[in-house]
């Protein structure tokens, strides 16, 4: 009797709470307001429009959220909401704090409507989805830069083409590149007339330290035949292919696939000049860490300062896919390539929807473009033990998804412990981890630990300059830069917007400010402007000067080594053919570019070289599809 009367009691409560779940308190509502939230680069505001107590219209706004990752959440959640009626939706996962301004934007509004947002936090009943089923002549896995490149390229050679993305936008790890592309013998490069390279004997001197390297040595040699035949008549600008091959080699410690390189090097003009022809314009040339001479270019807005590269390029190269009306099925997780049954080749990808659905693309090429594994924080550690807790600055989608399912039909890899940390990684409040571009340093800034004192070359190559960082006291140091700088750089202005800077109007306030010794950091920047003056940096041997940093007021930066890119991946060709384990077998129909590739960086990537990987070995990956489909 007492097990009958329980469960009466339990079925009782139950009818109770889902009368209580289905009753809205907000019906009859009717009106129309506004409601803000602190996003992640500002205020964000949500118009909320209720009609007897339904949701018809949201619309949202957020100016100062991150270009092509913040926007996404802006333009995709309203729809959610209105389609469900309900607040209880899933985020964009790679705009998490955007996202969650919105919902609490949009709960701000209902209660000024006299509106209880309890009412919305019913899951939204979608229903079942159905699978999908697409052929195409190419199937591309990721919807990043070098997916996106390679989707343009096969579809301006006629081939019908479908992007399969894991997440719910565009773009994966290339949305957030702050830097630029490097790139040699462009016309920009002769338009900015720098004049001599001062880079380049500081290279050929560790050149010598790979006395075992043929390459190096023989491309060192071809660099300096060159540097001495300039030095007889040192008028325009000095650059070679060579030597963007040398700055990659001895910068990836020797260990990159030389082929691959010269690739790289020997495409990255011409491919700048094809972005131009998509509409996607790098005018501005400037140094990055491990680079010689001003390589890496990057676009500017409409005031002539440098912009960030991936929020620029990812939303142009959308724009071009749309254009040429290229299928990209969005939250489609790549689960297995598939294979014909009697051949054994390549036959297409099944990929896994964001609802539990199938979506299956039968294609007989497949390019793989997923990335990296830099946010697999378990594959990372699995490689790199003692990179176990560092943070990382990839977006989340960076899973390494790619490289398994090639492995699963017999692909090899390489160089899967070569994973590269960023010297500069901000820390906000909520232990959220924001890239911050290295060309701040390119551009004349200087890091200084907690004592006020410079420690380092600071456009060394990223694993020198981390190493030195991690060393200093707490293993974080401050990024200092100058009111010039910031008038010279959007990028900069959006730092000191988003919250992430410290300011002084003079050095001794910017040193109270981060409880430095004030005496120490002004000795500290007095030293750097003489070394800028005199284009010599007897200390550190930095080699890059810009102007020196005087004009008040001051700002600095914390930063922190993190997680940034993963140099190993599957073993291609230079036709960007994935190989099998043995290194030599290649998988017919089965491509790859970007990030997902290994060889191509070797033991560290040079900043500015992930876009020229992308864009390069993106368009040689769809040429050689469409050759493949052609035989």
């Amino acid at each position: 009797m007492k097990k009958v009367l329980a469960l009466l009691s339990s079925v009782t409560m139950s009818i109770a709470l889902i009368g209580c779940g289905n009753k809205n308190t907000s019906a009859g509502i009717s009106g129309t307001a506004t409601g803000t939230a602190k996003g992640n680069g500002g205020v964000v505001s949500v118009t909320v429009t209720l009609k007897d107590g339904k949701i018809i219209d949201v619309k949202a706004e957020g100016n100062d959220e991150t270009p092509g990752i913040g926007d996404k959440a802006i333009e995709t959640l309203p729809a959610k909401i209105v389609e469900g009626n309900t607040l209880n939706v899933d985020t964009v996962a790679t705009a998490t704090v955007t996202s969650n301004a919105i919902l609490e934007a949009a709960k701000d509004a209902l209660v000024k409507l006299g509106a209880n947002p309890e009412d919305y936090q019913l899951s939204a009943d979608n229903g079942v989805v159905a699978d999908i089923n697409e052929n195409a002549d190419i199937v591309i896995v990721g919807a990043g830069g070098a997916g996106m490149v390679a989707a343009i390229e096969a579809s301006d050679a006629g081939k019908s083409v479908v992007v399969l993305e894991s997440q719910p936008m565009s773009g994966g790890n290339s949305n957030r590149a702050t830097g630029g592309m490097n790139a040699t013998g462009t016309e920009q490069q002769q338009e900015n007339k720098f004049g001599e390279a001062k880079g380049v004997e500081k290279t050929l001197s560790k050149a010598k330290e790979f006395t075992d390297n043929k390459t190096i040595q023989e491309l060192a040699s071809v660099v300096e035949s060159q540097w001495n035949q300039y030095q007889k008549n040192p008028k325009g600008y000095f650059d070679s292919i060579e030597l963007f091959e040398l700055d990659t080699m001895v910068g990836g410690k020797g260990k990159n696939n030389p082929e691959l390189v010269k690739v790289l090097s020997e495409n990255s003009g011409k491919d700048v000049k094809w972005l131009k022809t998509i509409g996607i314009d790098l005018p501005s040339v400037g140094q990055f860490g491990g680079a010689s001479v001003k390589r890496i270019h990057r676009p500017v807005d409409e005031n002539g300062k440098t912009k960030a590269v991936g929020a620029y390029m990812i939303p142009e190269l959308t724009k071009n896919l749309e254009k040429r009306n290229v299928k990209v099925i969005y939250e489609a997780t790549a689960e297995k390539i598939l294979t014909d049954k009697k051949t054994g080749n390549v036959a297409g990808v099944e990929a896994k929807g964001s609802k539990g659905n199938i979506v299956t693309v039968n294609a007989p090429t497949v390019i793989l473009a997923t990335g990296g594994f830099g946010a697999n924080h378990e594959m990372v550690e699995k490689y790199r033990p003692d990179l176990k807790g560092f943070c990382s600055t990839n977006a989340s989608g960076a899973l390494g998804q790619g490289i398994a399912i090639a492995q699963a039909l017999g692909a090899g890899v390489i160089d899967m412990d070569q994973i590269q940390i960023h010297p500069t990684v901000h820390l906000d409040d909520n232990n959220g981890a924001h890239l911050i571009t290295e060309g701040l340093r390119g551009d004349g800034a200087i890091l200084v630990n907690q004592s006020g004192k410079r420690f380092t070359d600071e456009v060394g190559t990223r694993d020198a300059v981390s190493a030195a960082e991690i060393a200093q006291p707490g293993s974080y140091a401050w990024l200092i830069v100058d009111q010039a700088m910031v008038d010279q750089s959007a990028v900069i202005a959006k730092y000191i917007k988003s919250g992430y800077t410290k300011e002084g109007k003079s050095i001794d306030e910017l040193a109270k400010s981060l409880e430095i010794d004030a005496k120490t950091l002004t000795e500290t920047l007095n030293a750097w402007n003489k070394c800028v003056e005199a284009k010599n940096d007897p200390e550190f041997g930095r080699t890059a000067f810009a102007e020196p940093l005087s004009k008040a007021p001051y700002y600095a930066i914390k930063v922190t080594p993190g997680v940034h890119h993963t140099m190993g991946g599957l073993m291609i060709t230079k036709e960007a053919e994935v190989l099998g384990e043995d290194g030599k077998t290649v998988i017919p129909g089965l491509f790859a570019c970007g990030e997902v590739t290994g060889g191509v960086h070797g033991a560290n990537r040079l900043g500015g070289n992930a876009v020229a990987d992308f864009v390069v070995f993106g368009r040689i990956a769809a040429d050689s599809a469409v050759n493949f489909l052609n035989k």
